[in-house]
């Protein structure tokens, strides 16, 4: 006895096909993933080329702030 896994619909329409199986999940996944793909080479990229730089030309480095001055620098109030 042999038995069939085939599913029979009404009006001959077809069988419904798994999510994976399927293009446009796949195609819509596609985006979102390759914008990760890239903001990772773009941070690896960053990070190895960029990392550590020293300051030249007398310039002087306040938190983010790279400014550059002519001279000697600012004396800092002392509290």
């Amino acid at each position: 006895m042999h038995i069939k896994n085939k599913v029979e619909l009404p009006f001959g329409q077809p069988a419904s096909v798994p999510w994976w199986r399927e293009r446009w999940p796949w195609l819509l996944m596609a985006g979102p993933a390759l914008a990760i793909v890239g903001c990772a080479i773009t941070i690896a990229v960053a990070f190895s080329s960029f990392g550590d730089q020293a300051i030249a030309d007398g310039g002087m480095k306040r938190g983010l702030v790279v400014e550059q001055h002519s001279g000697t620098p600012p004396v800092t109030q002392v509290r």
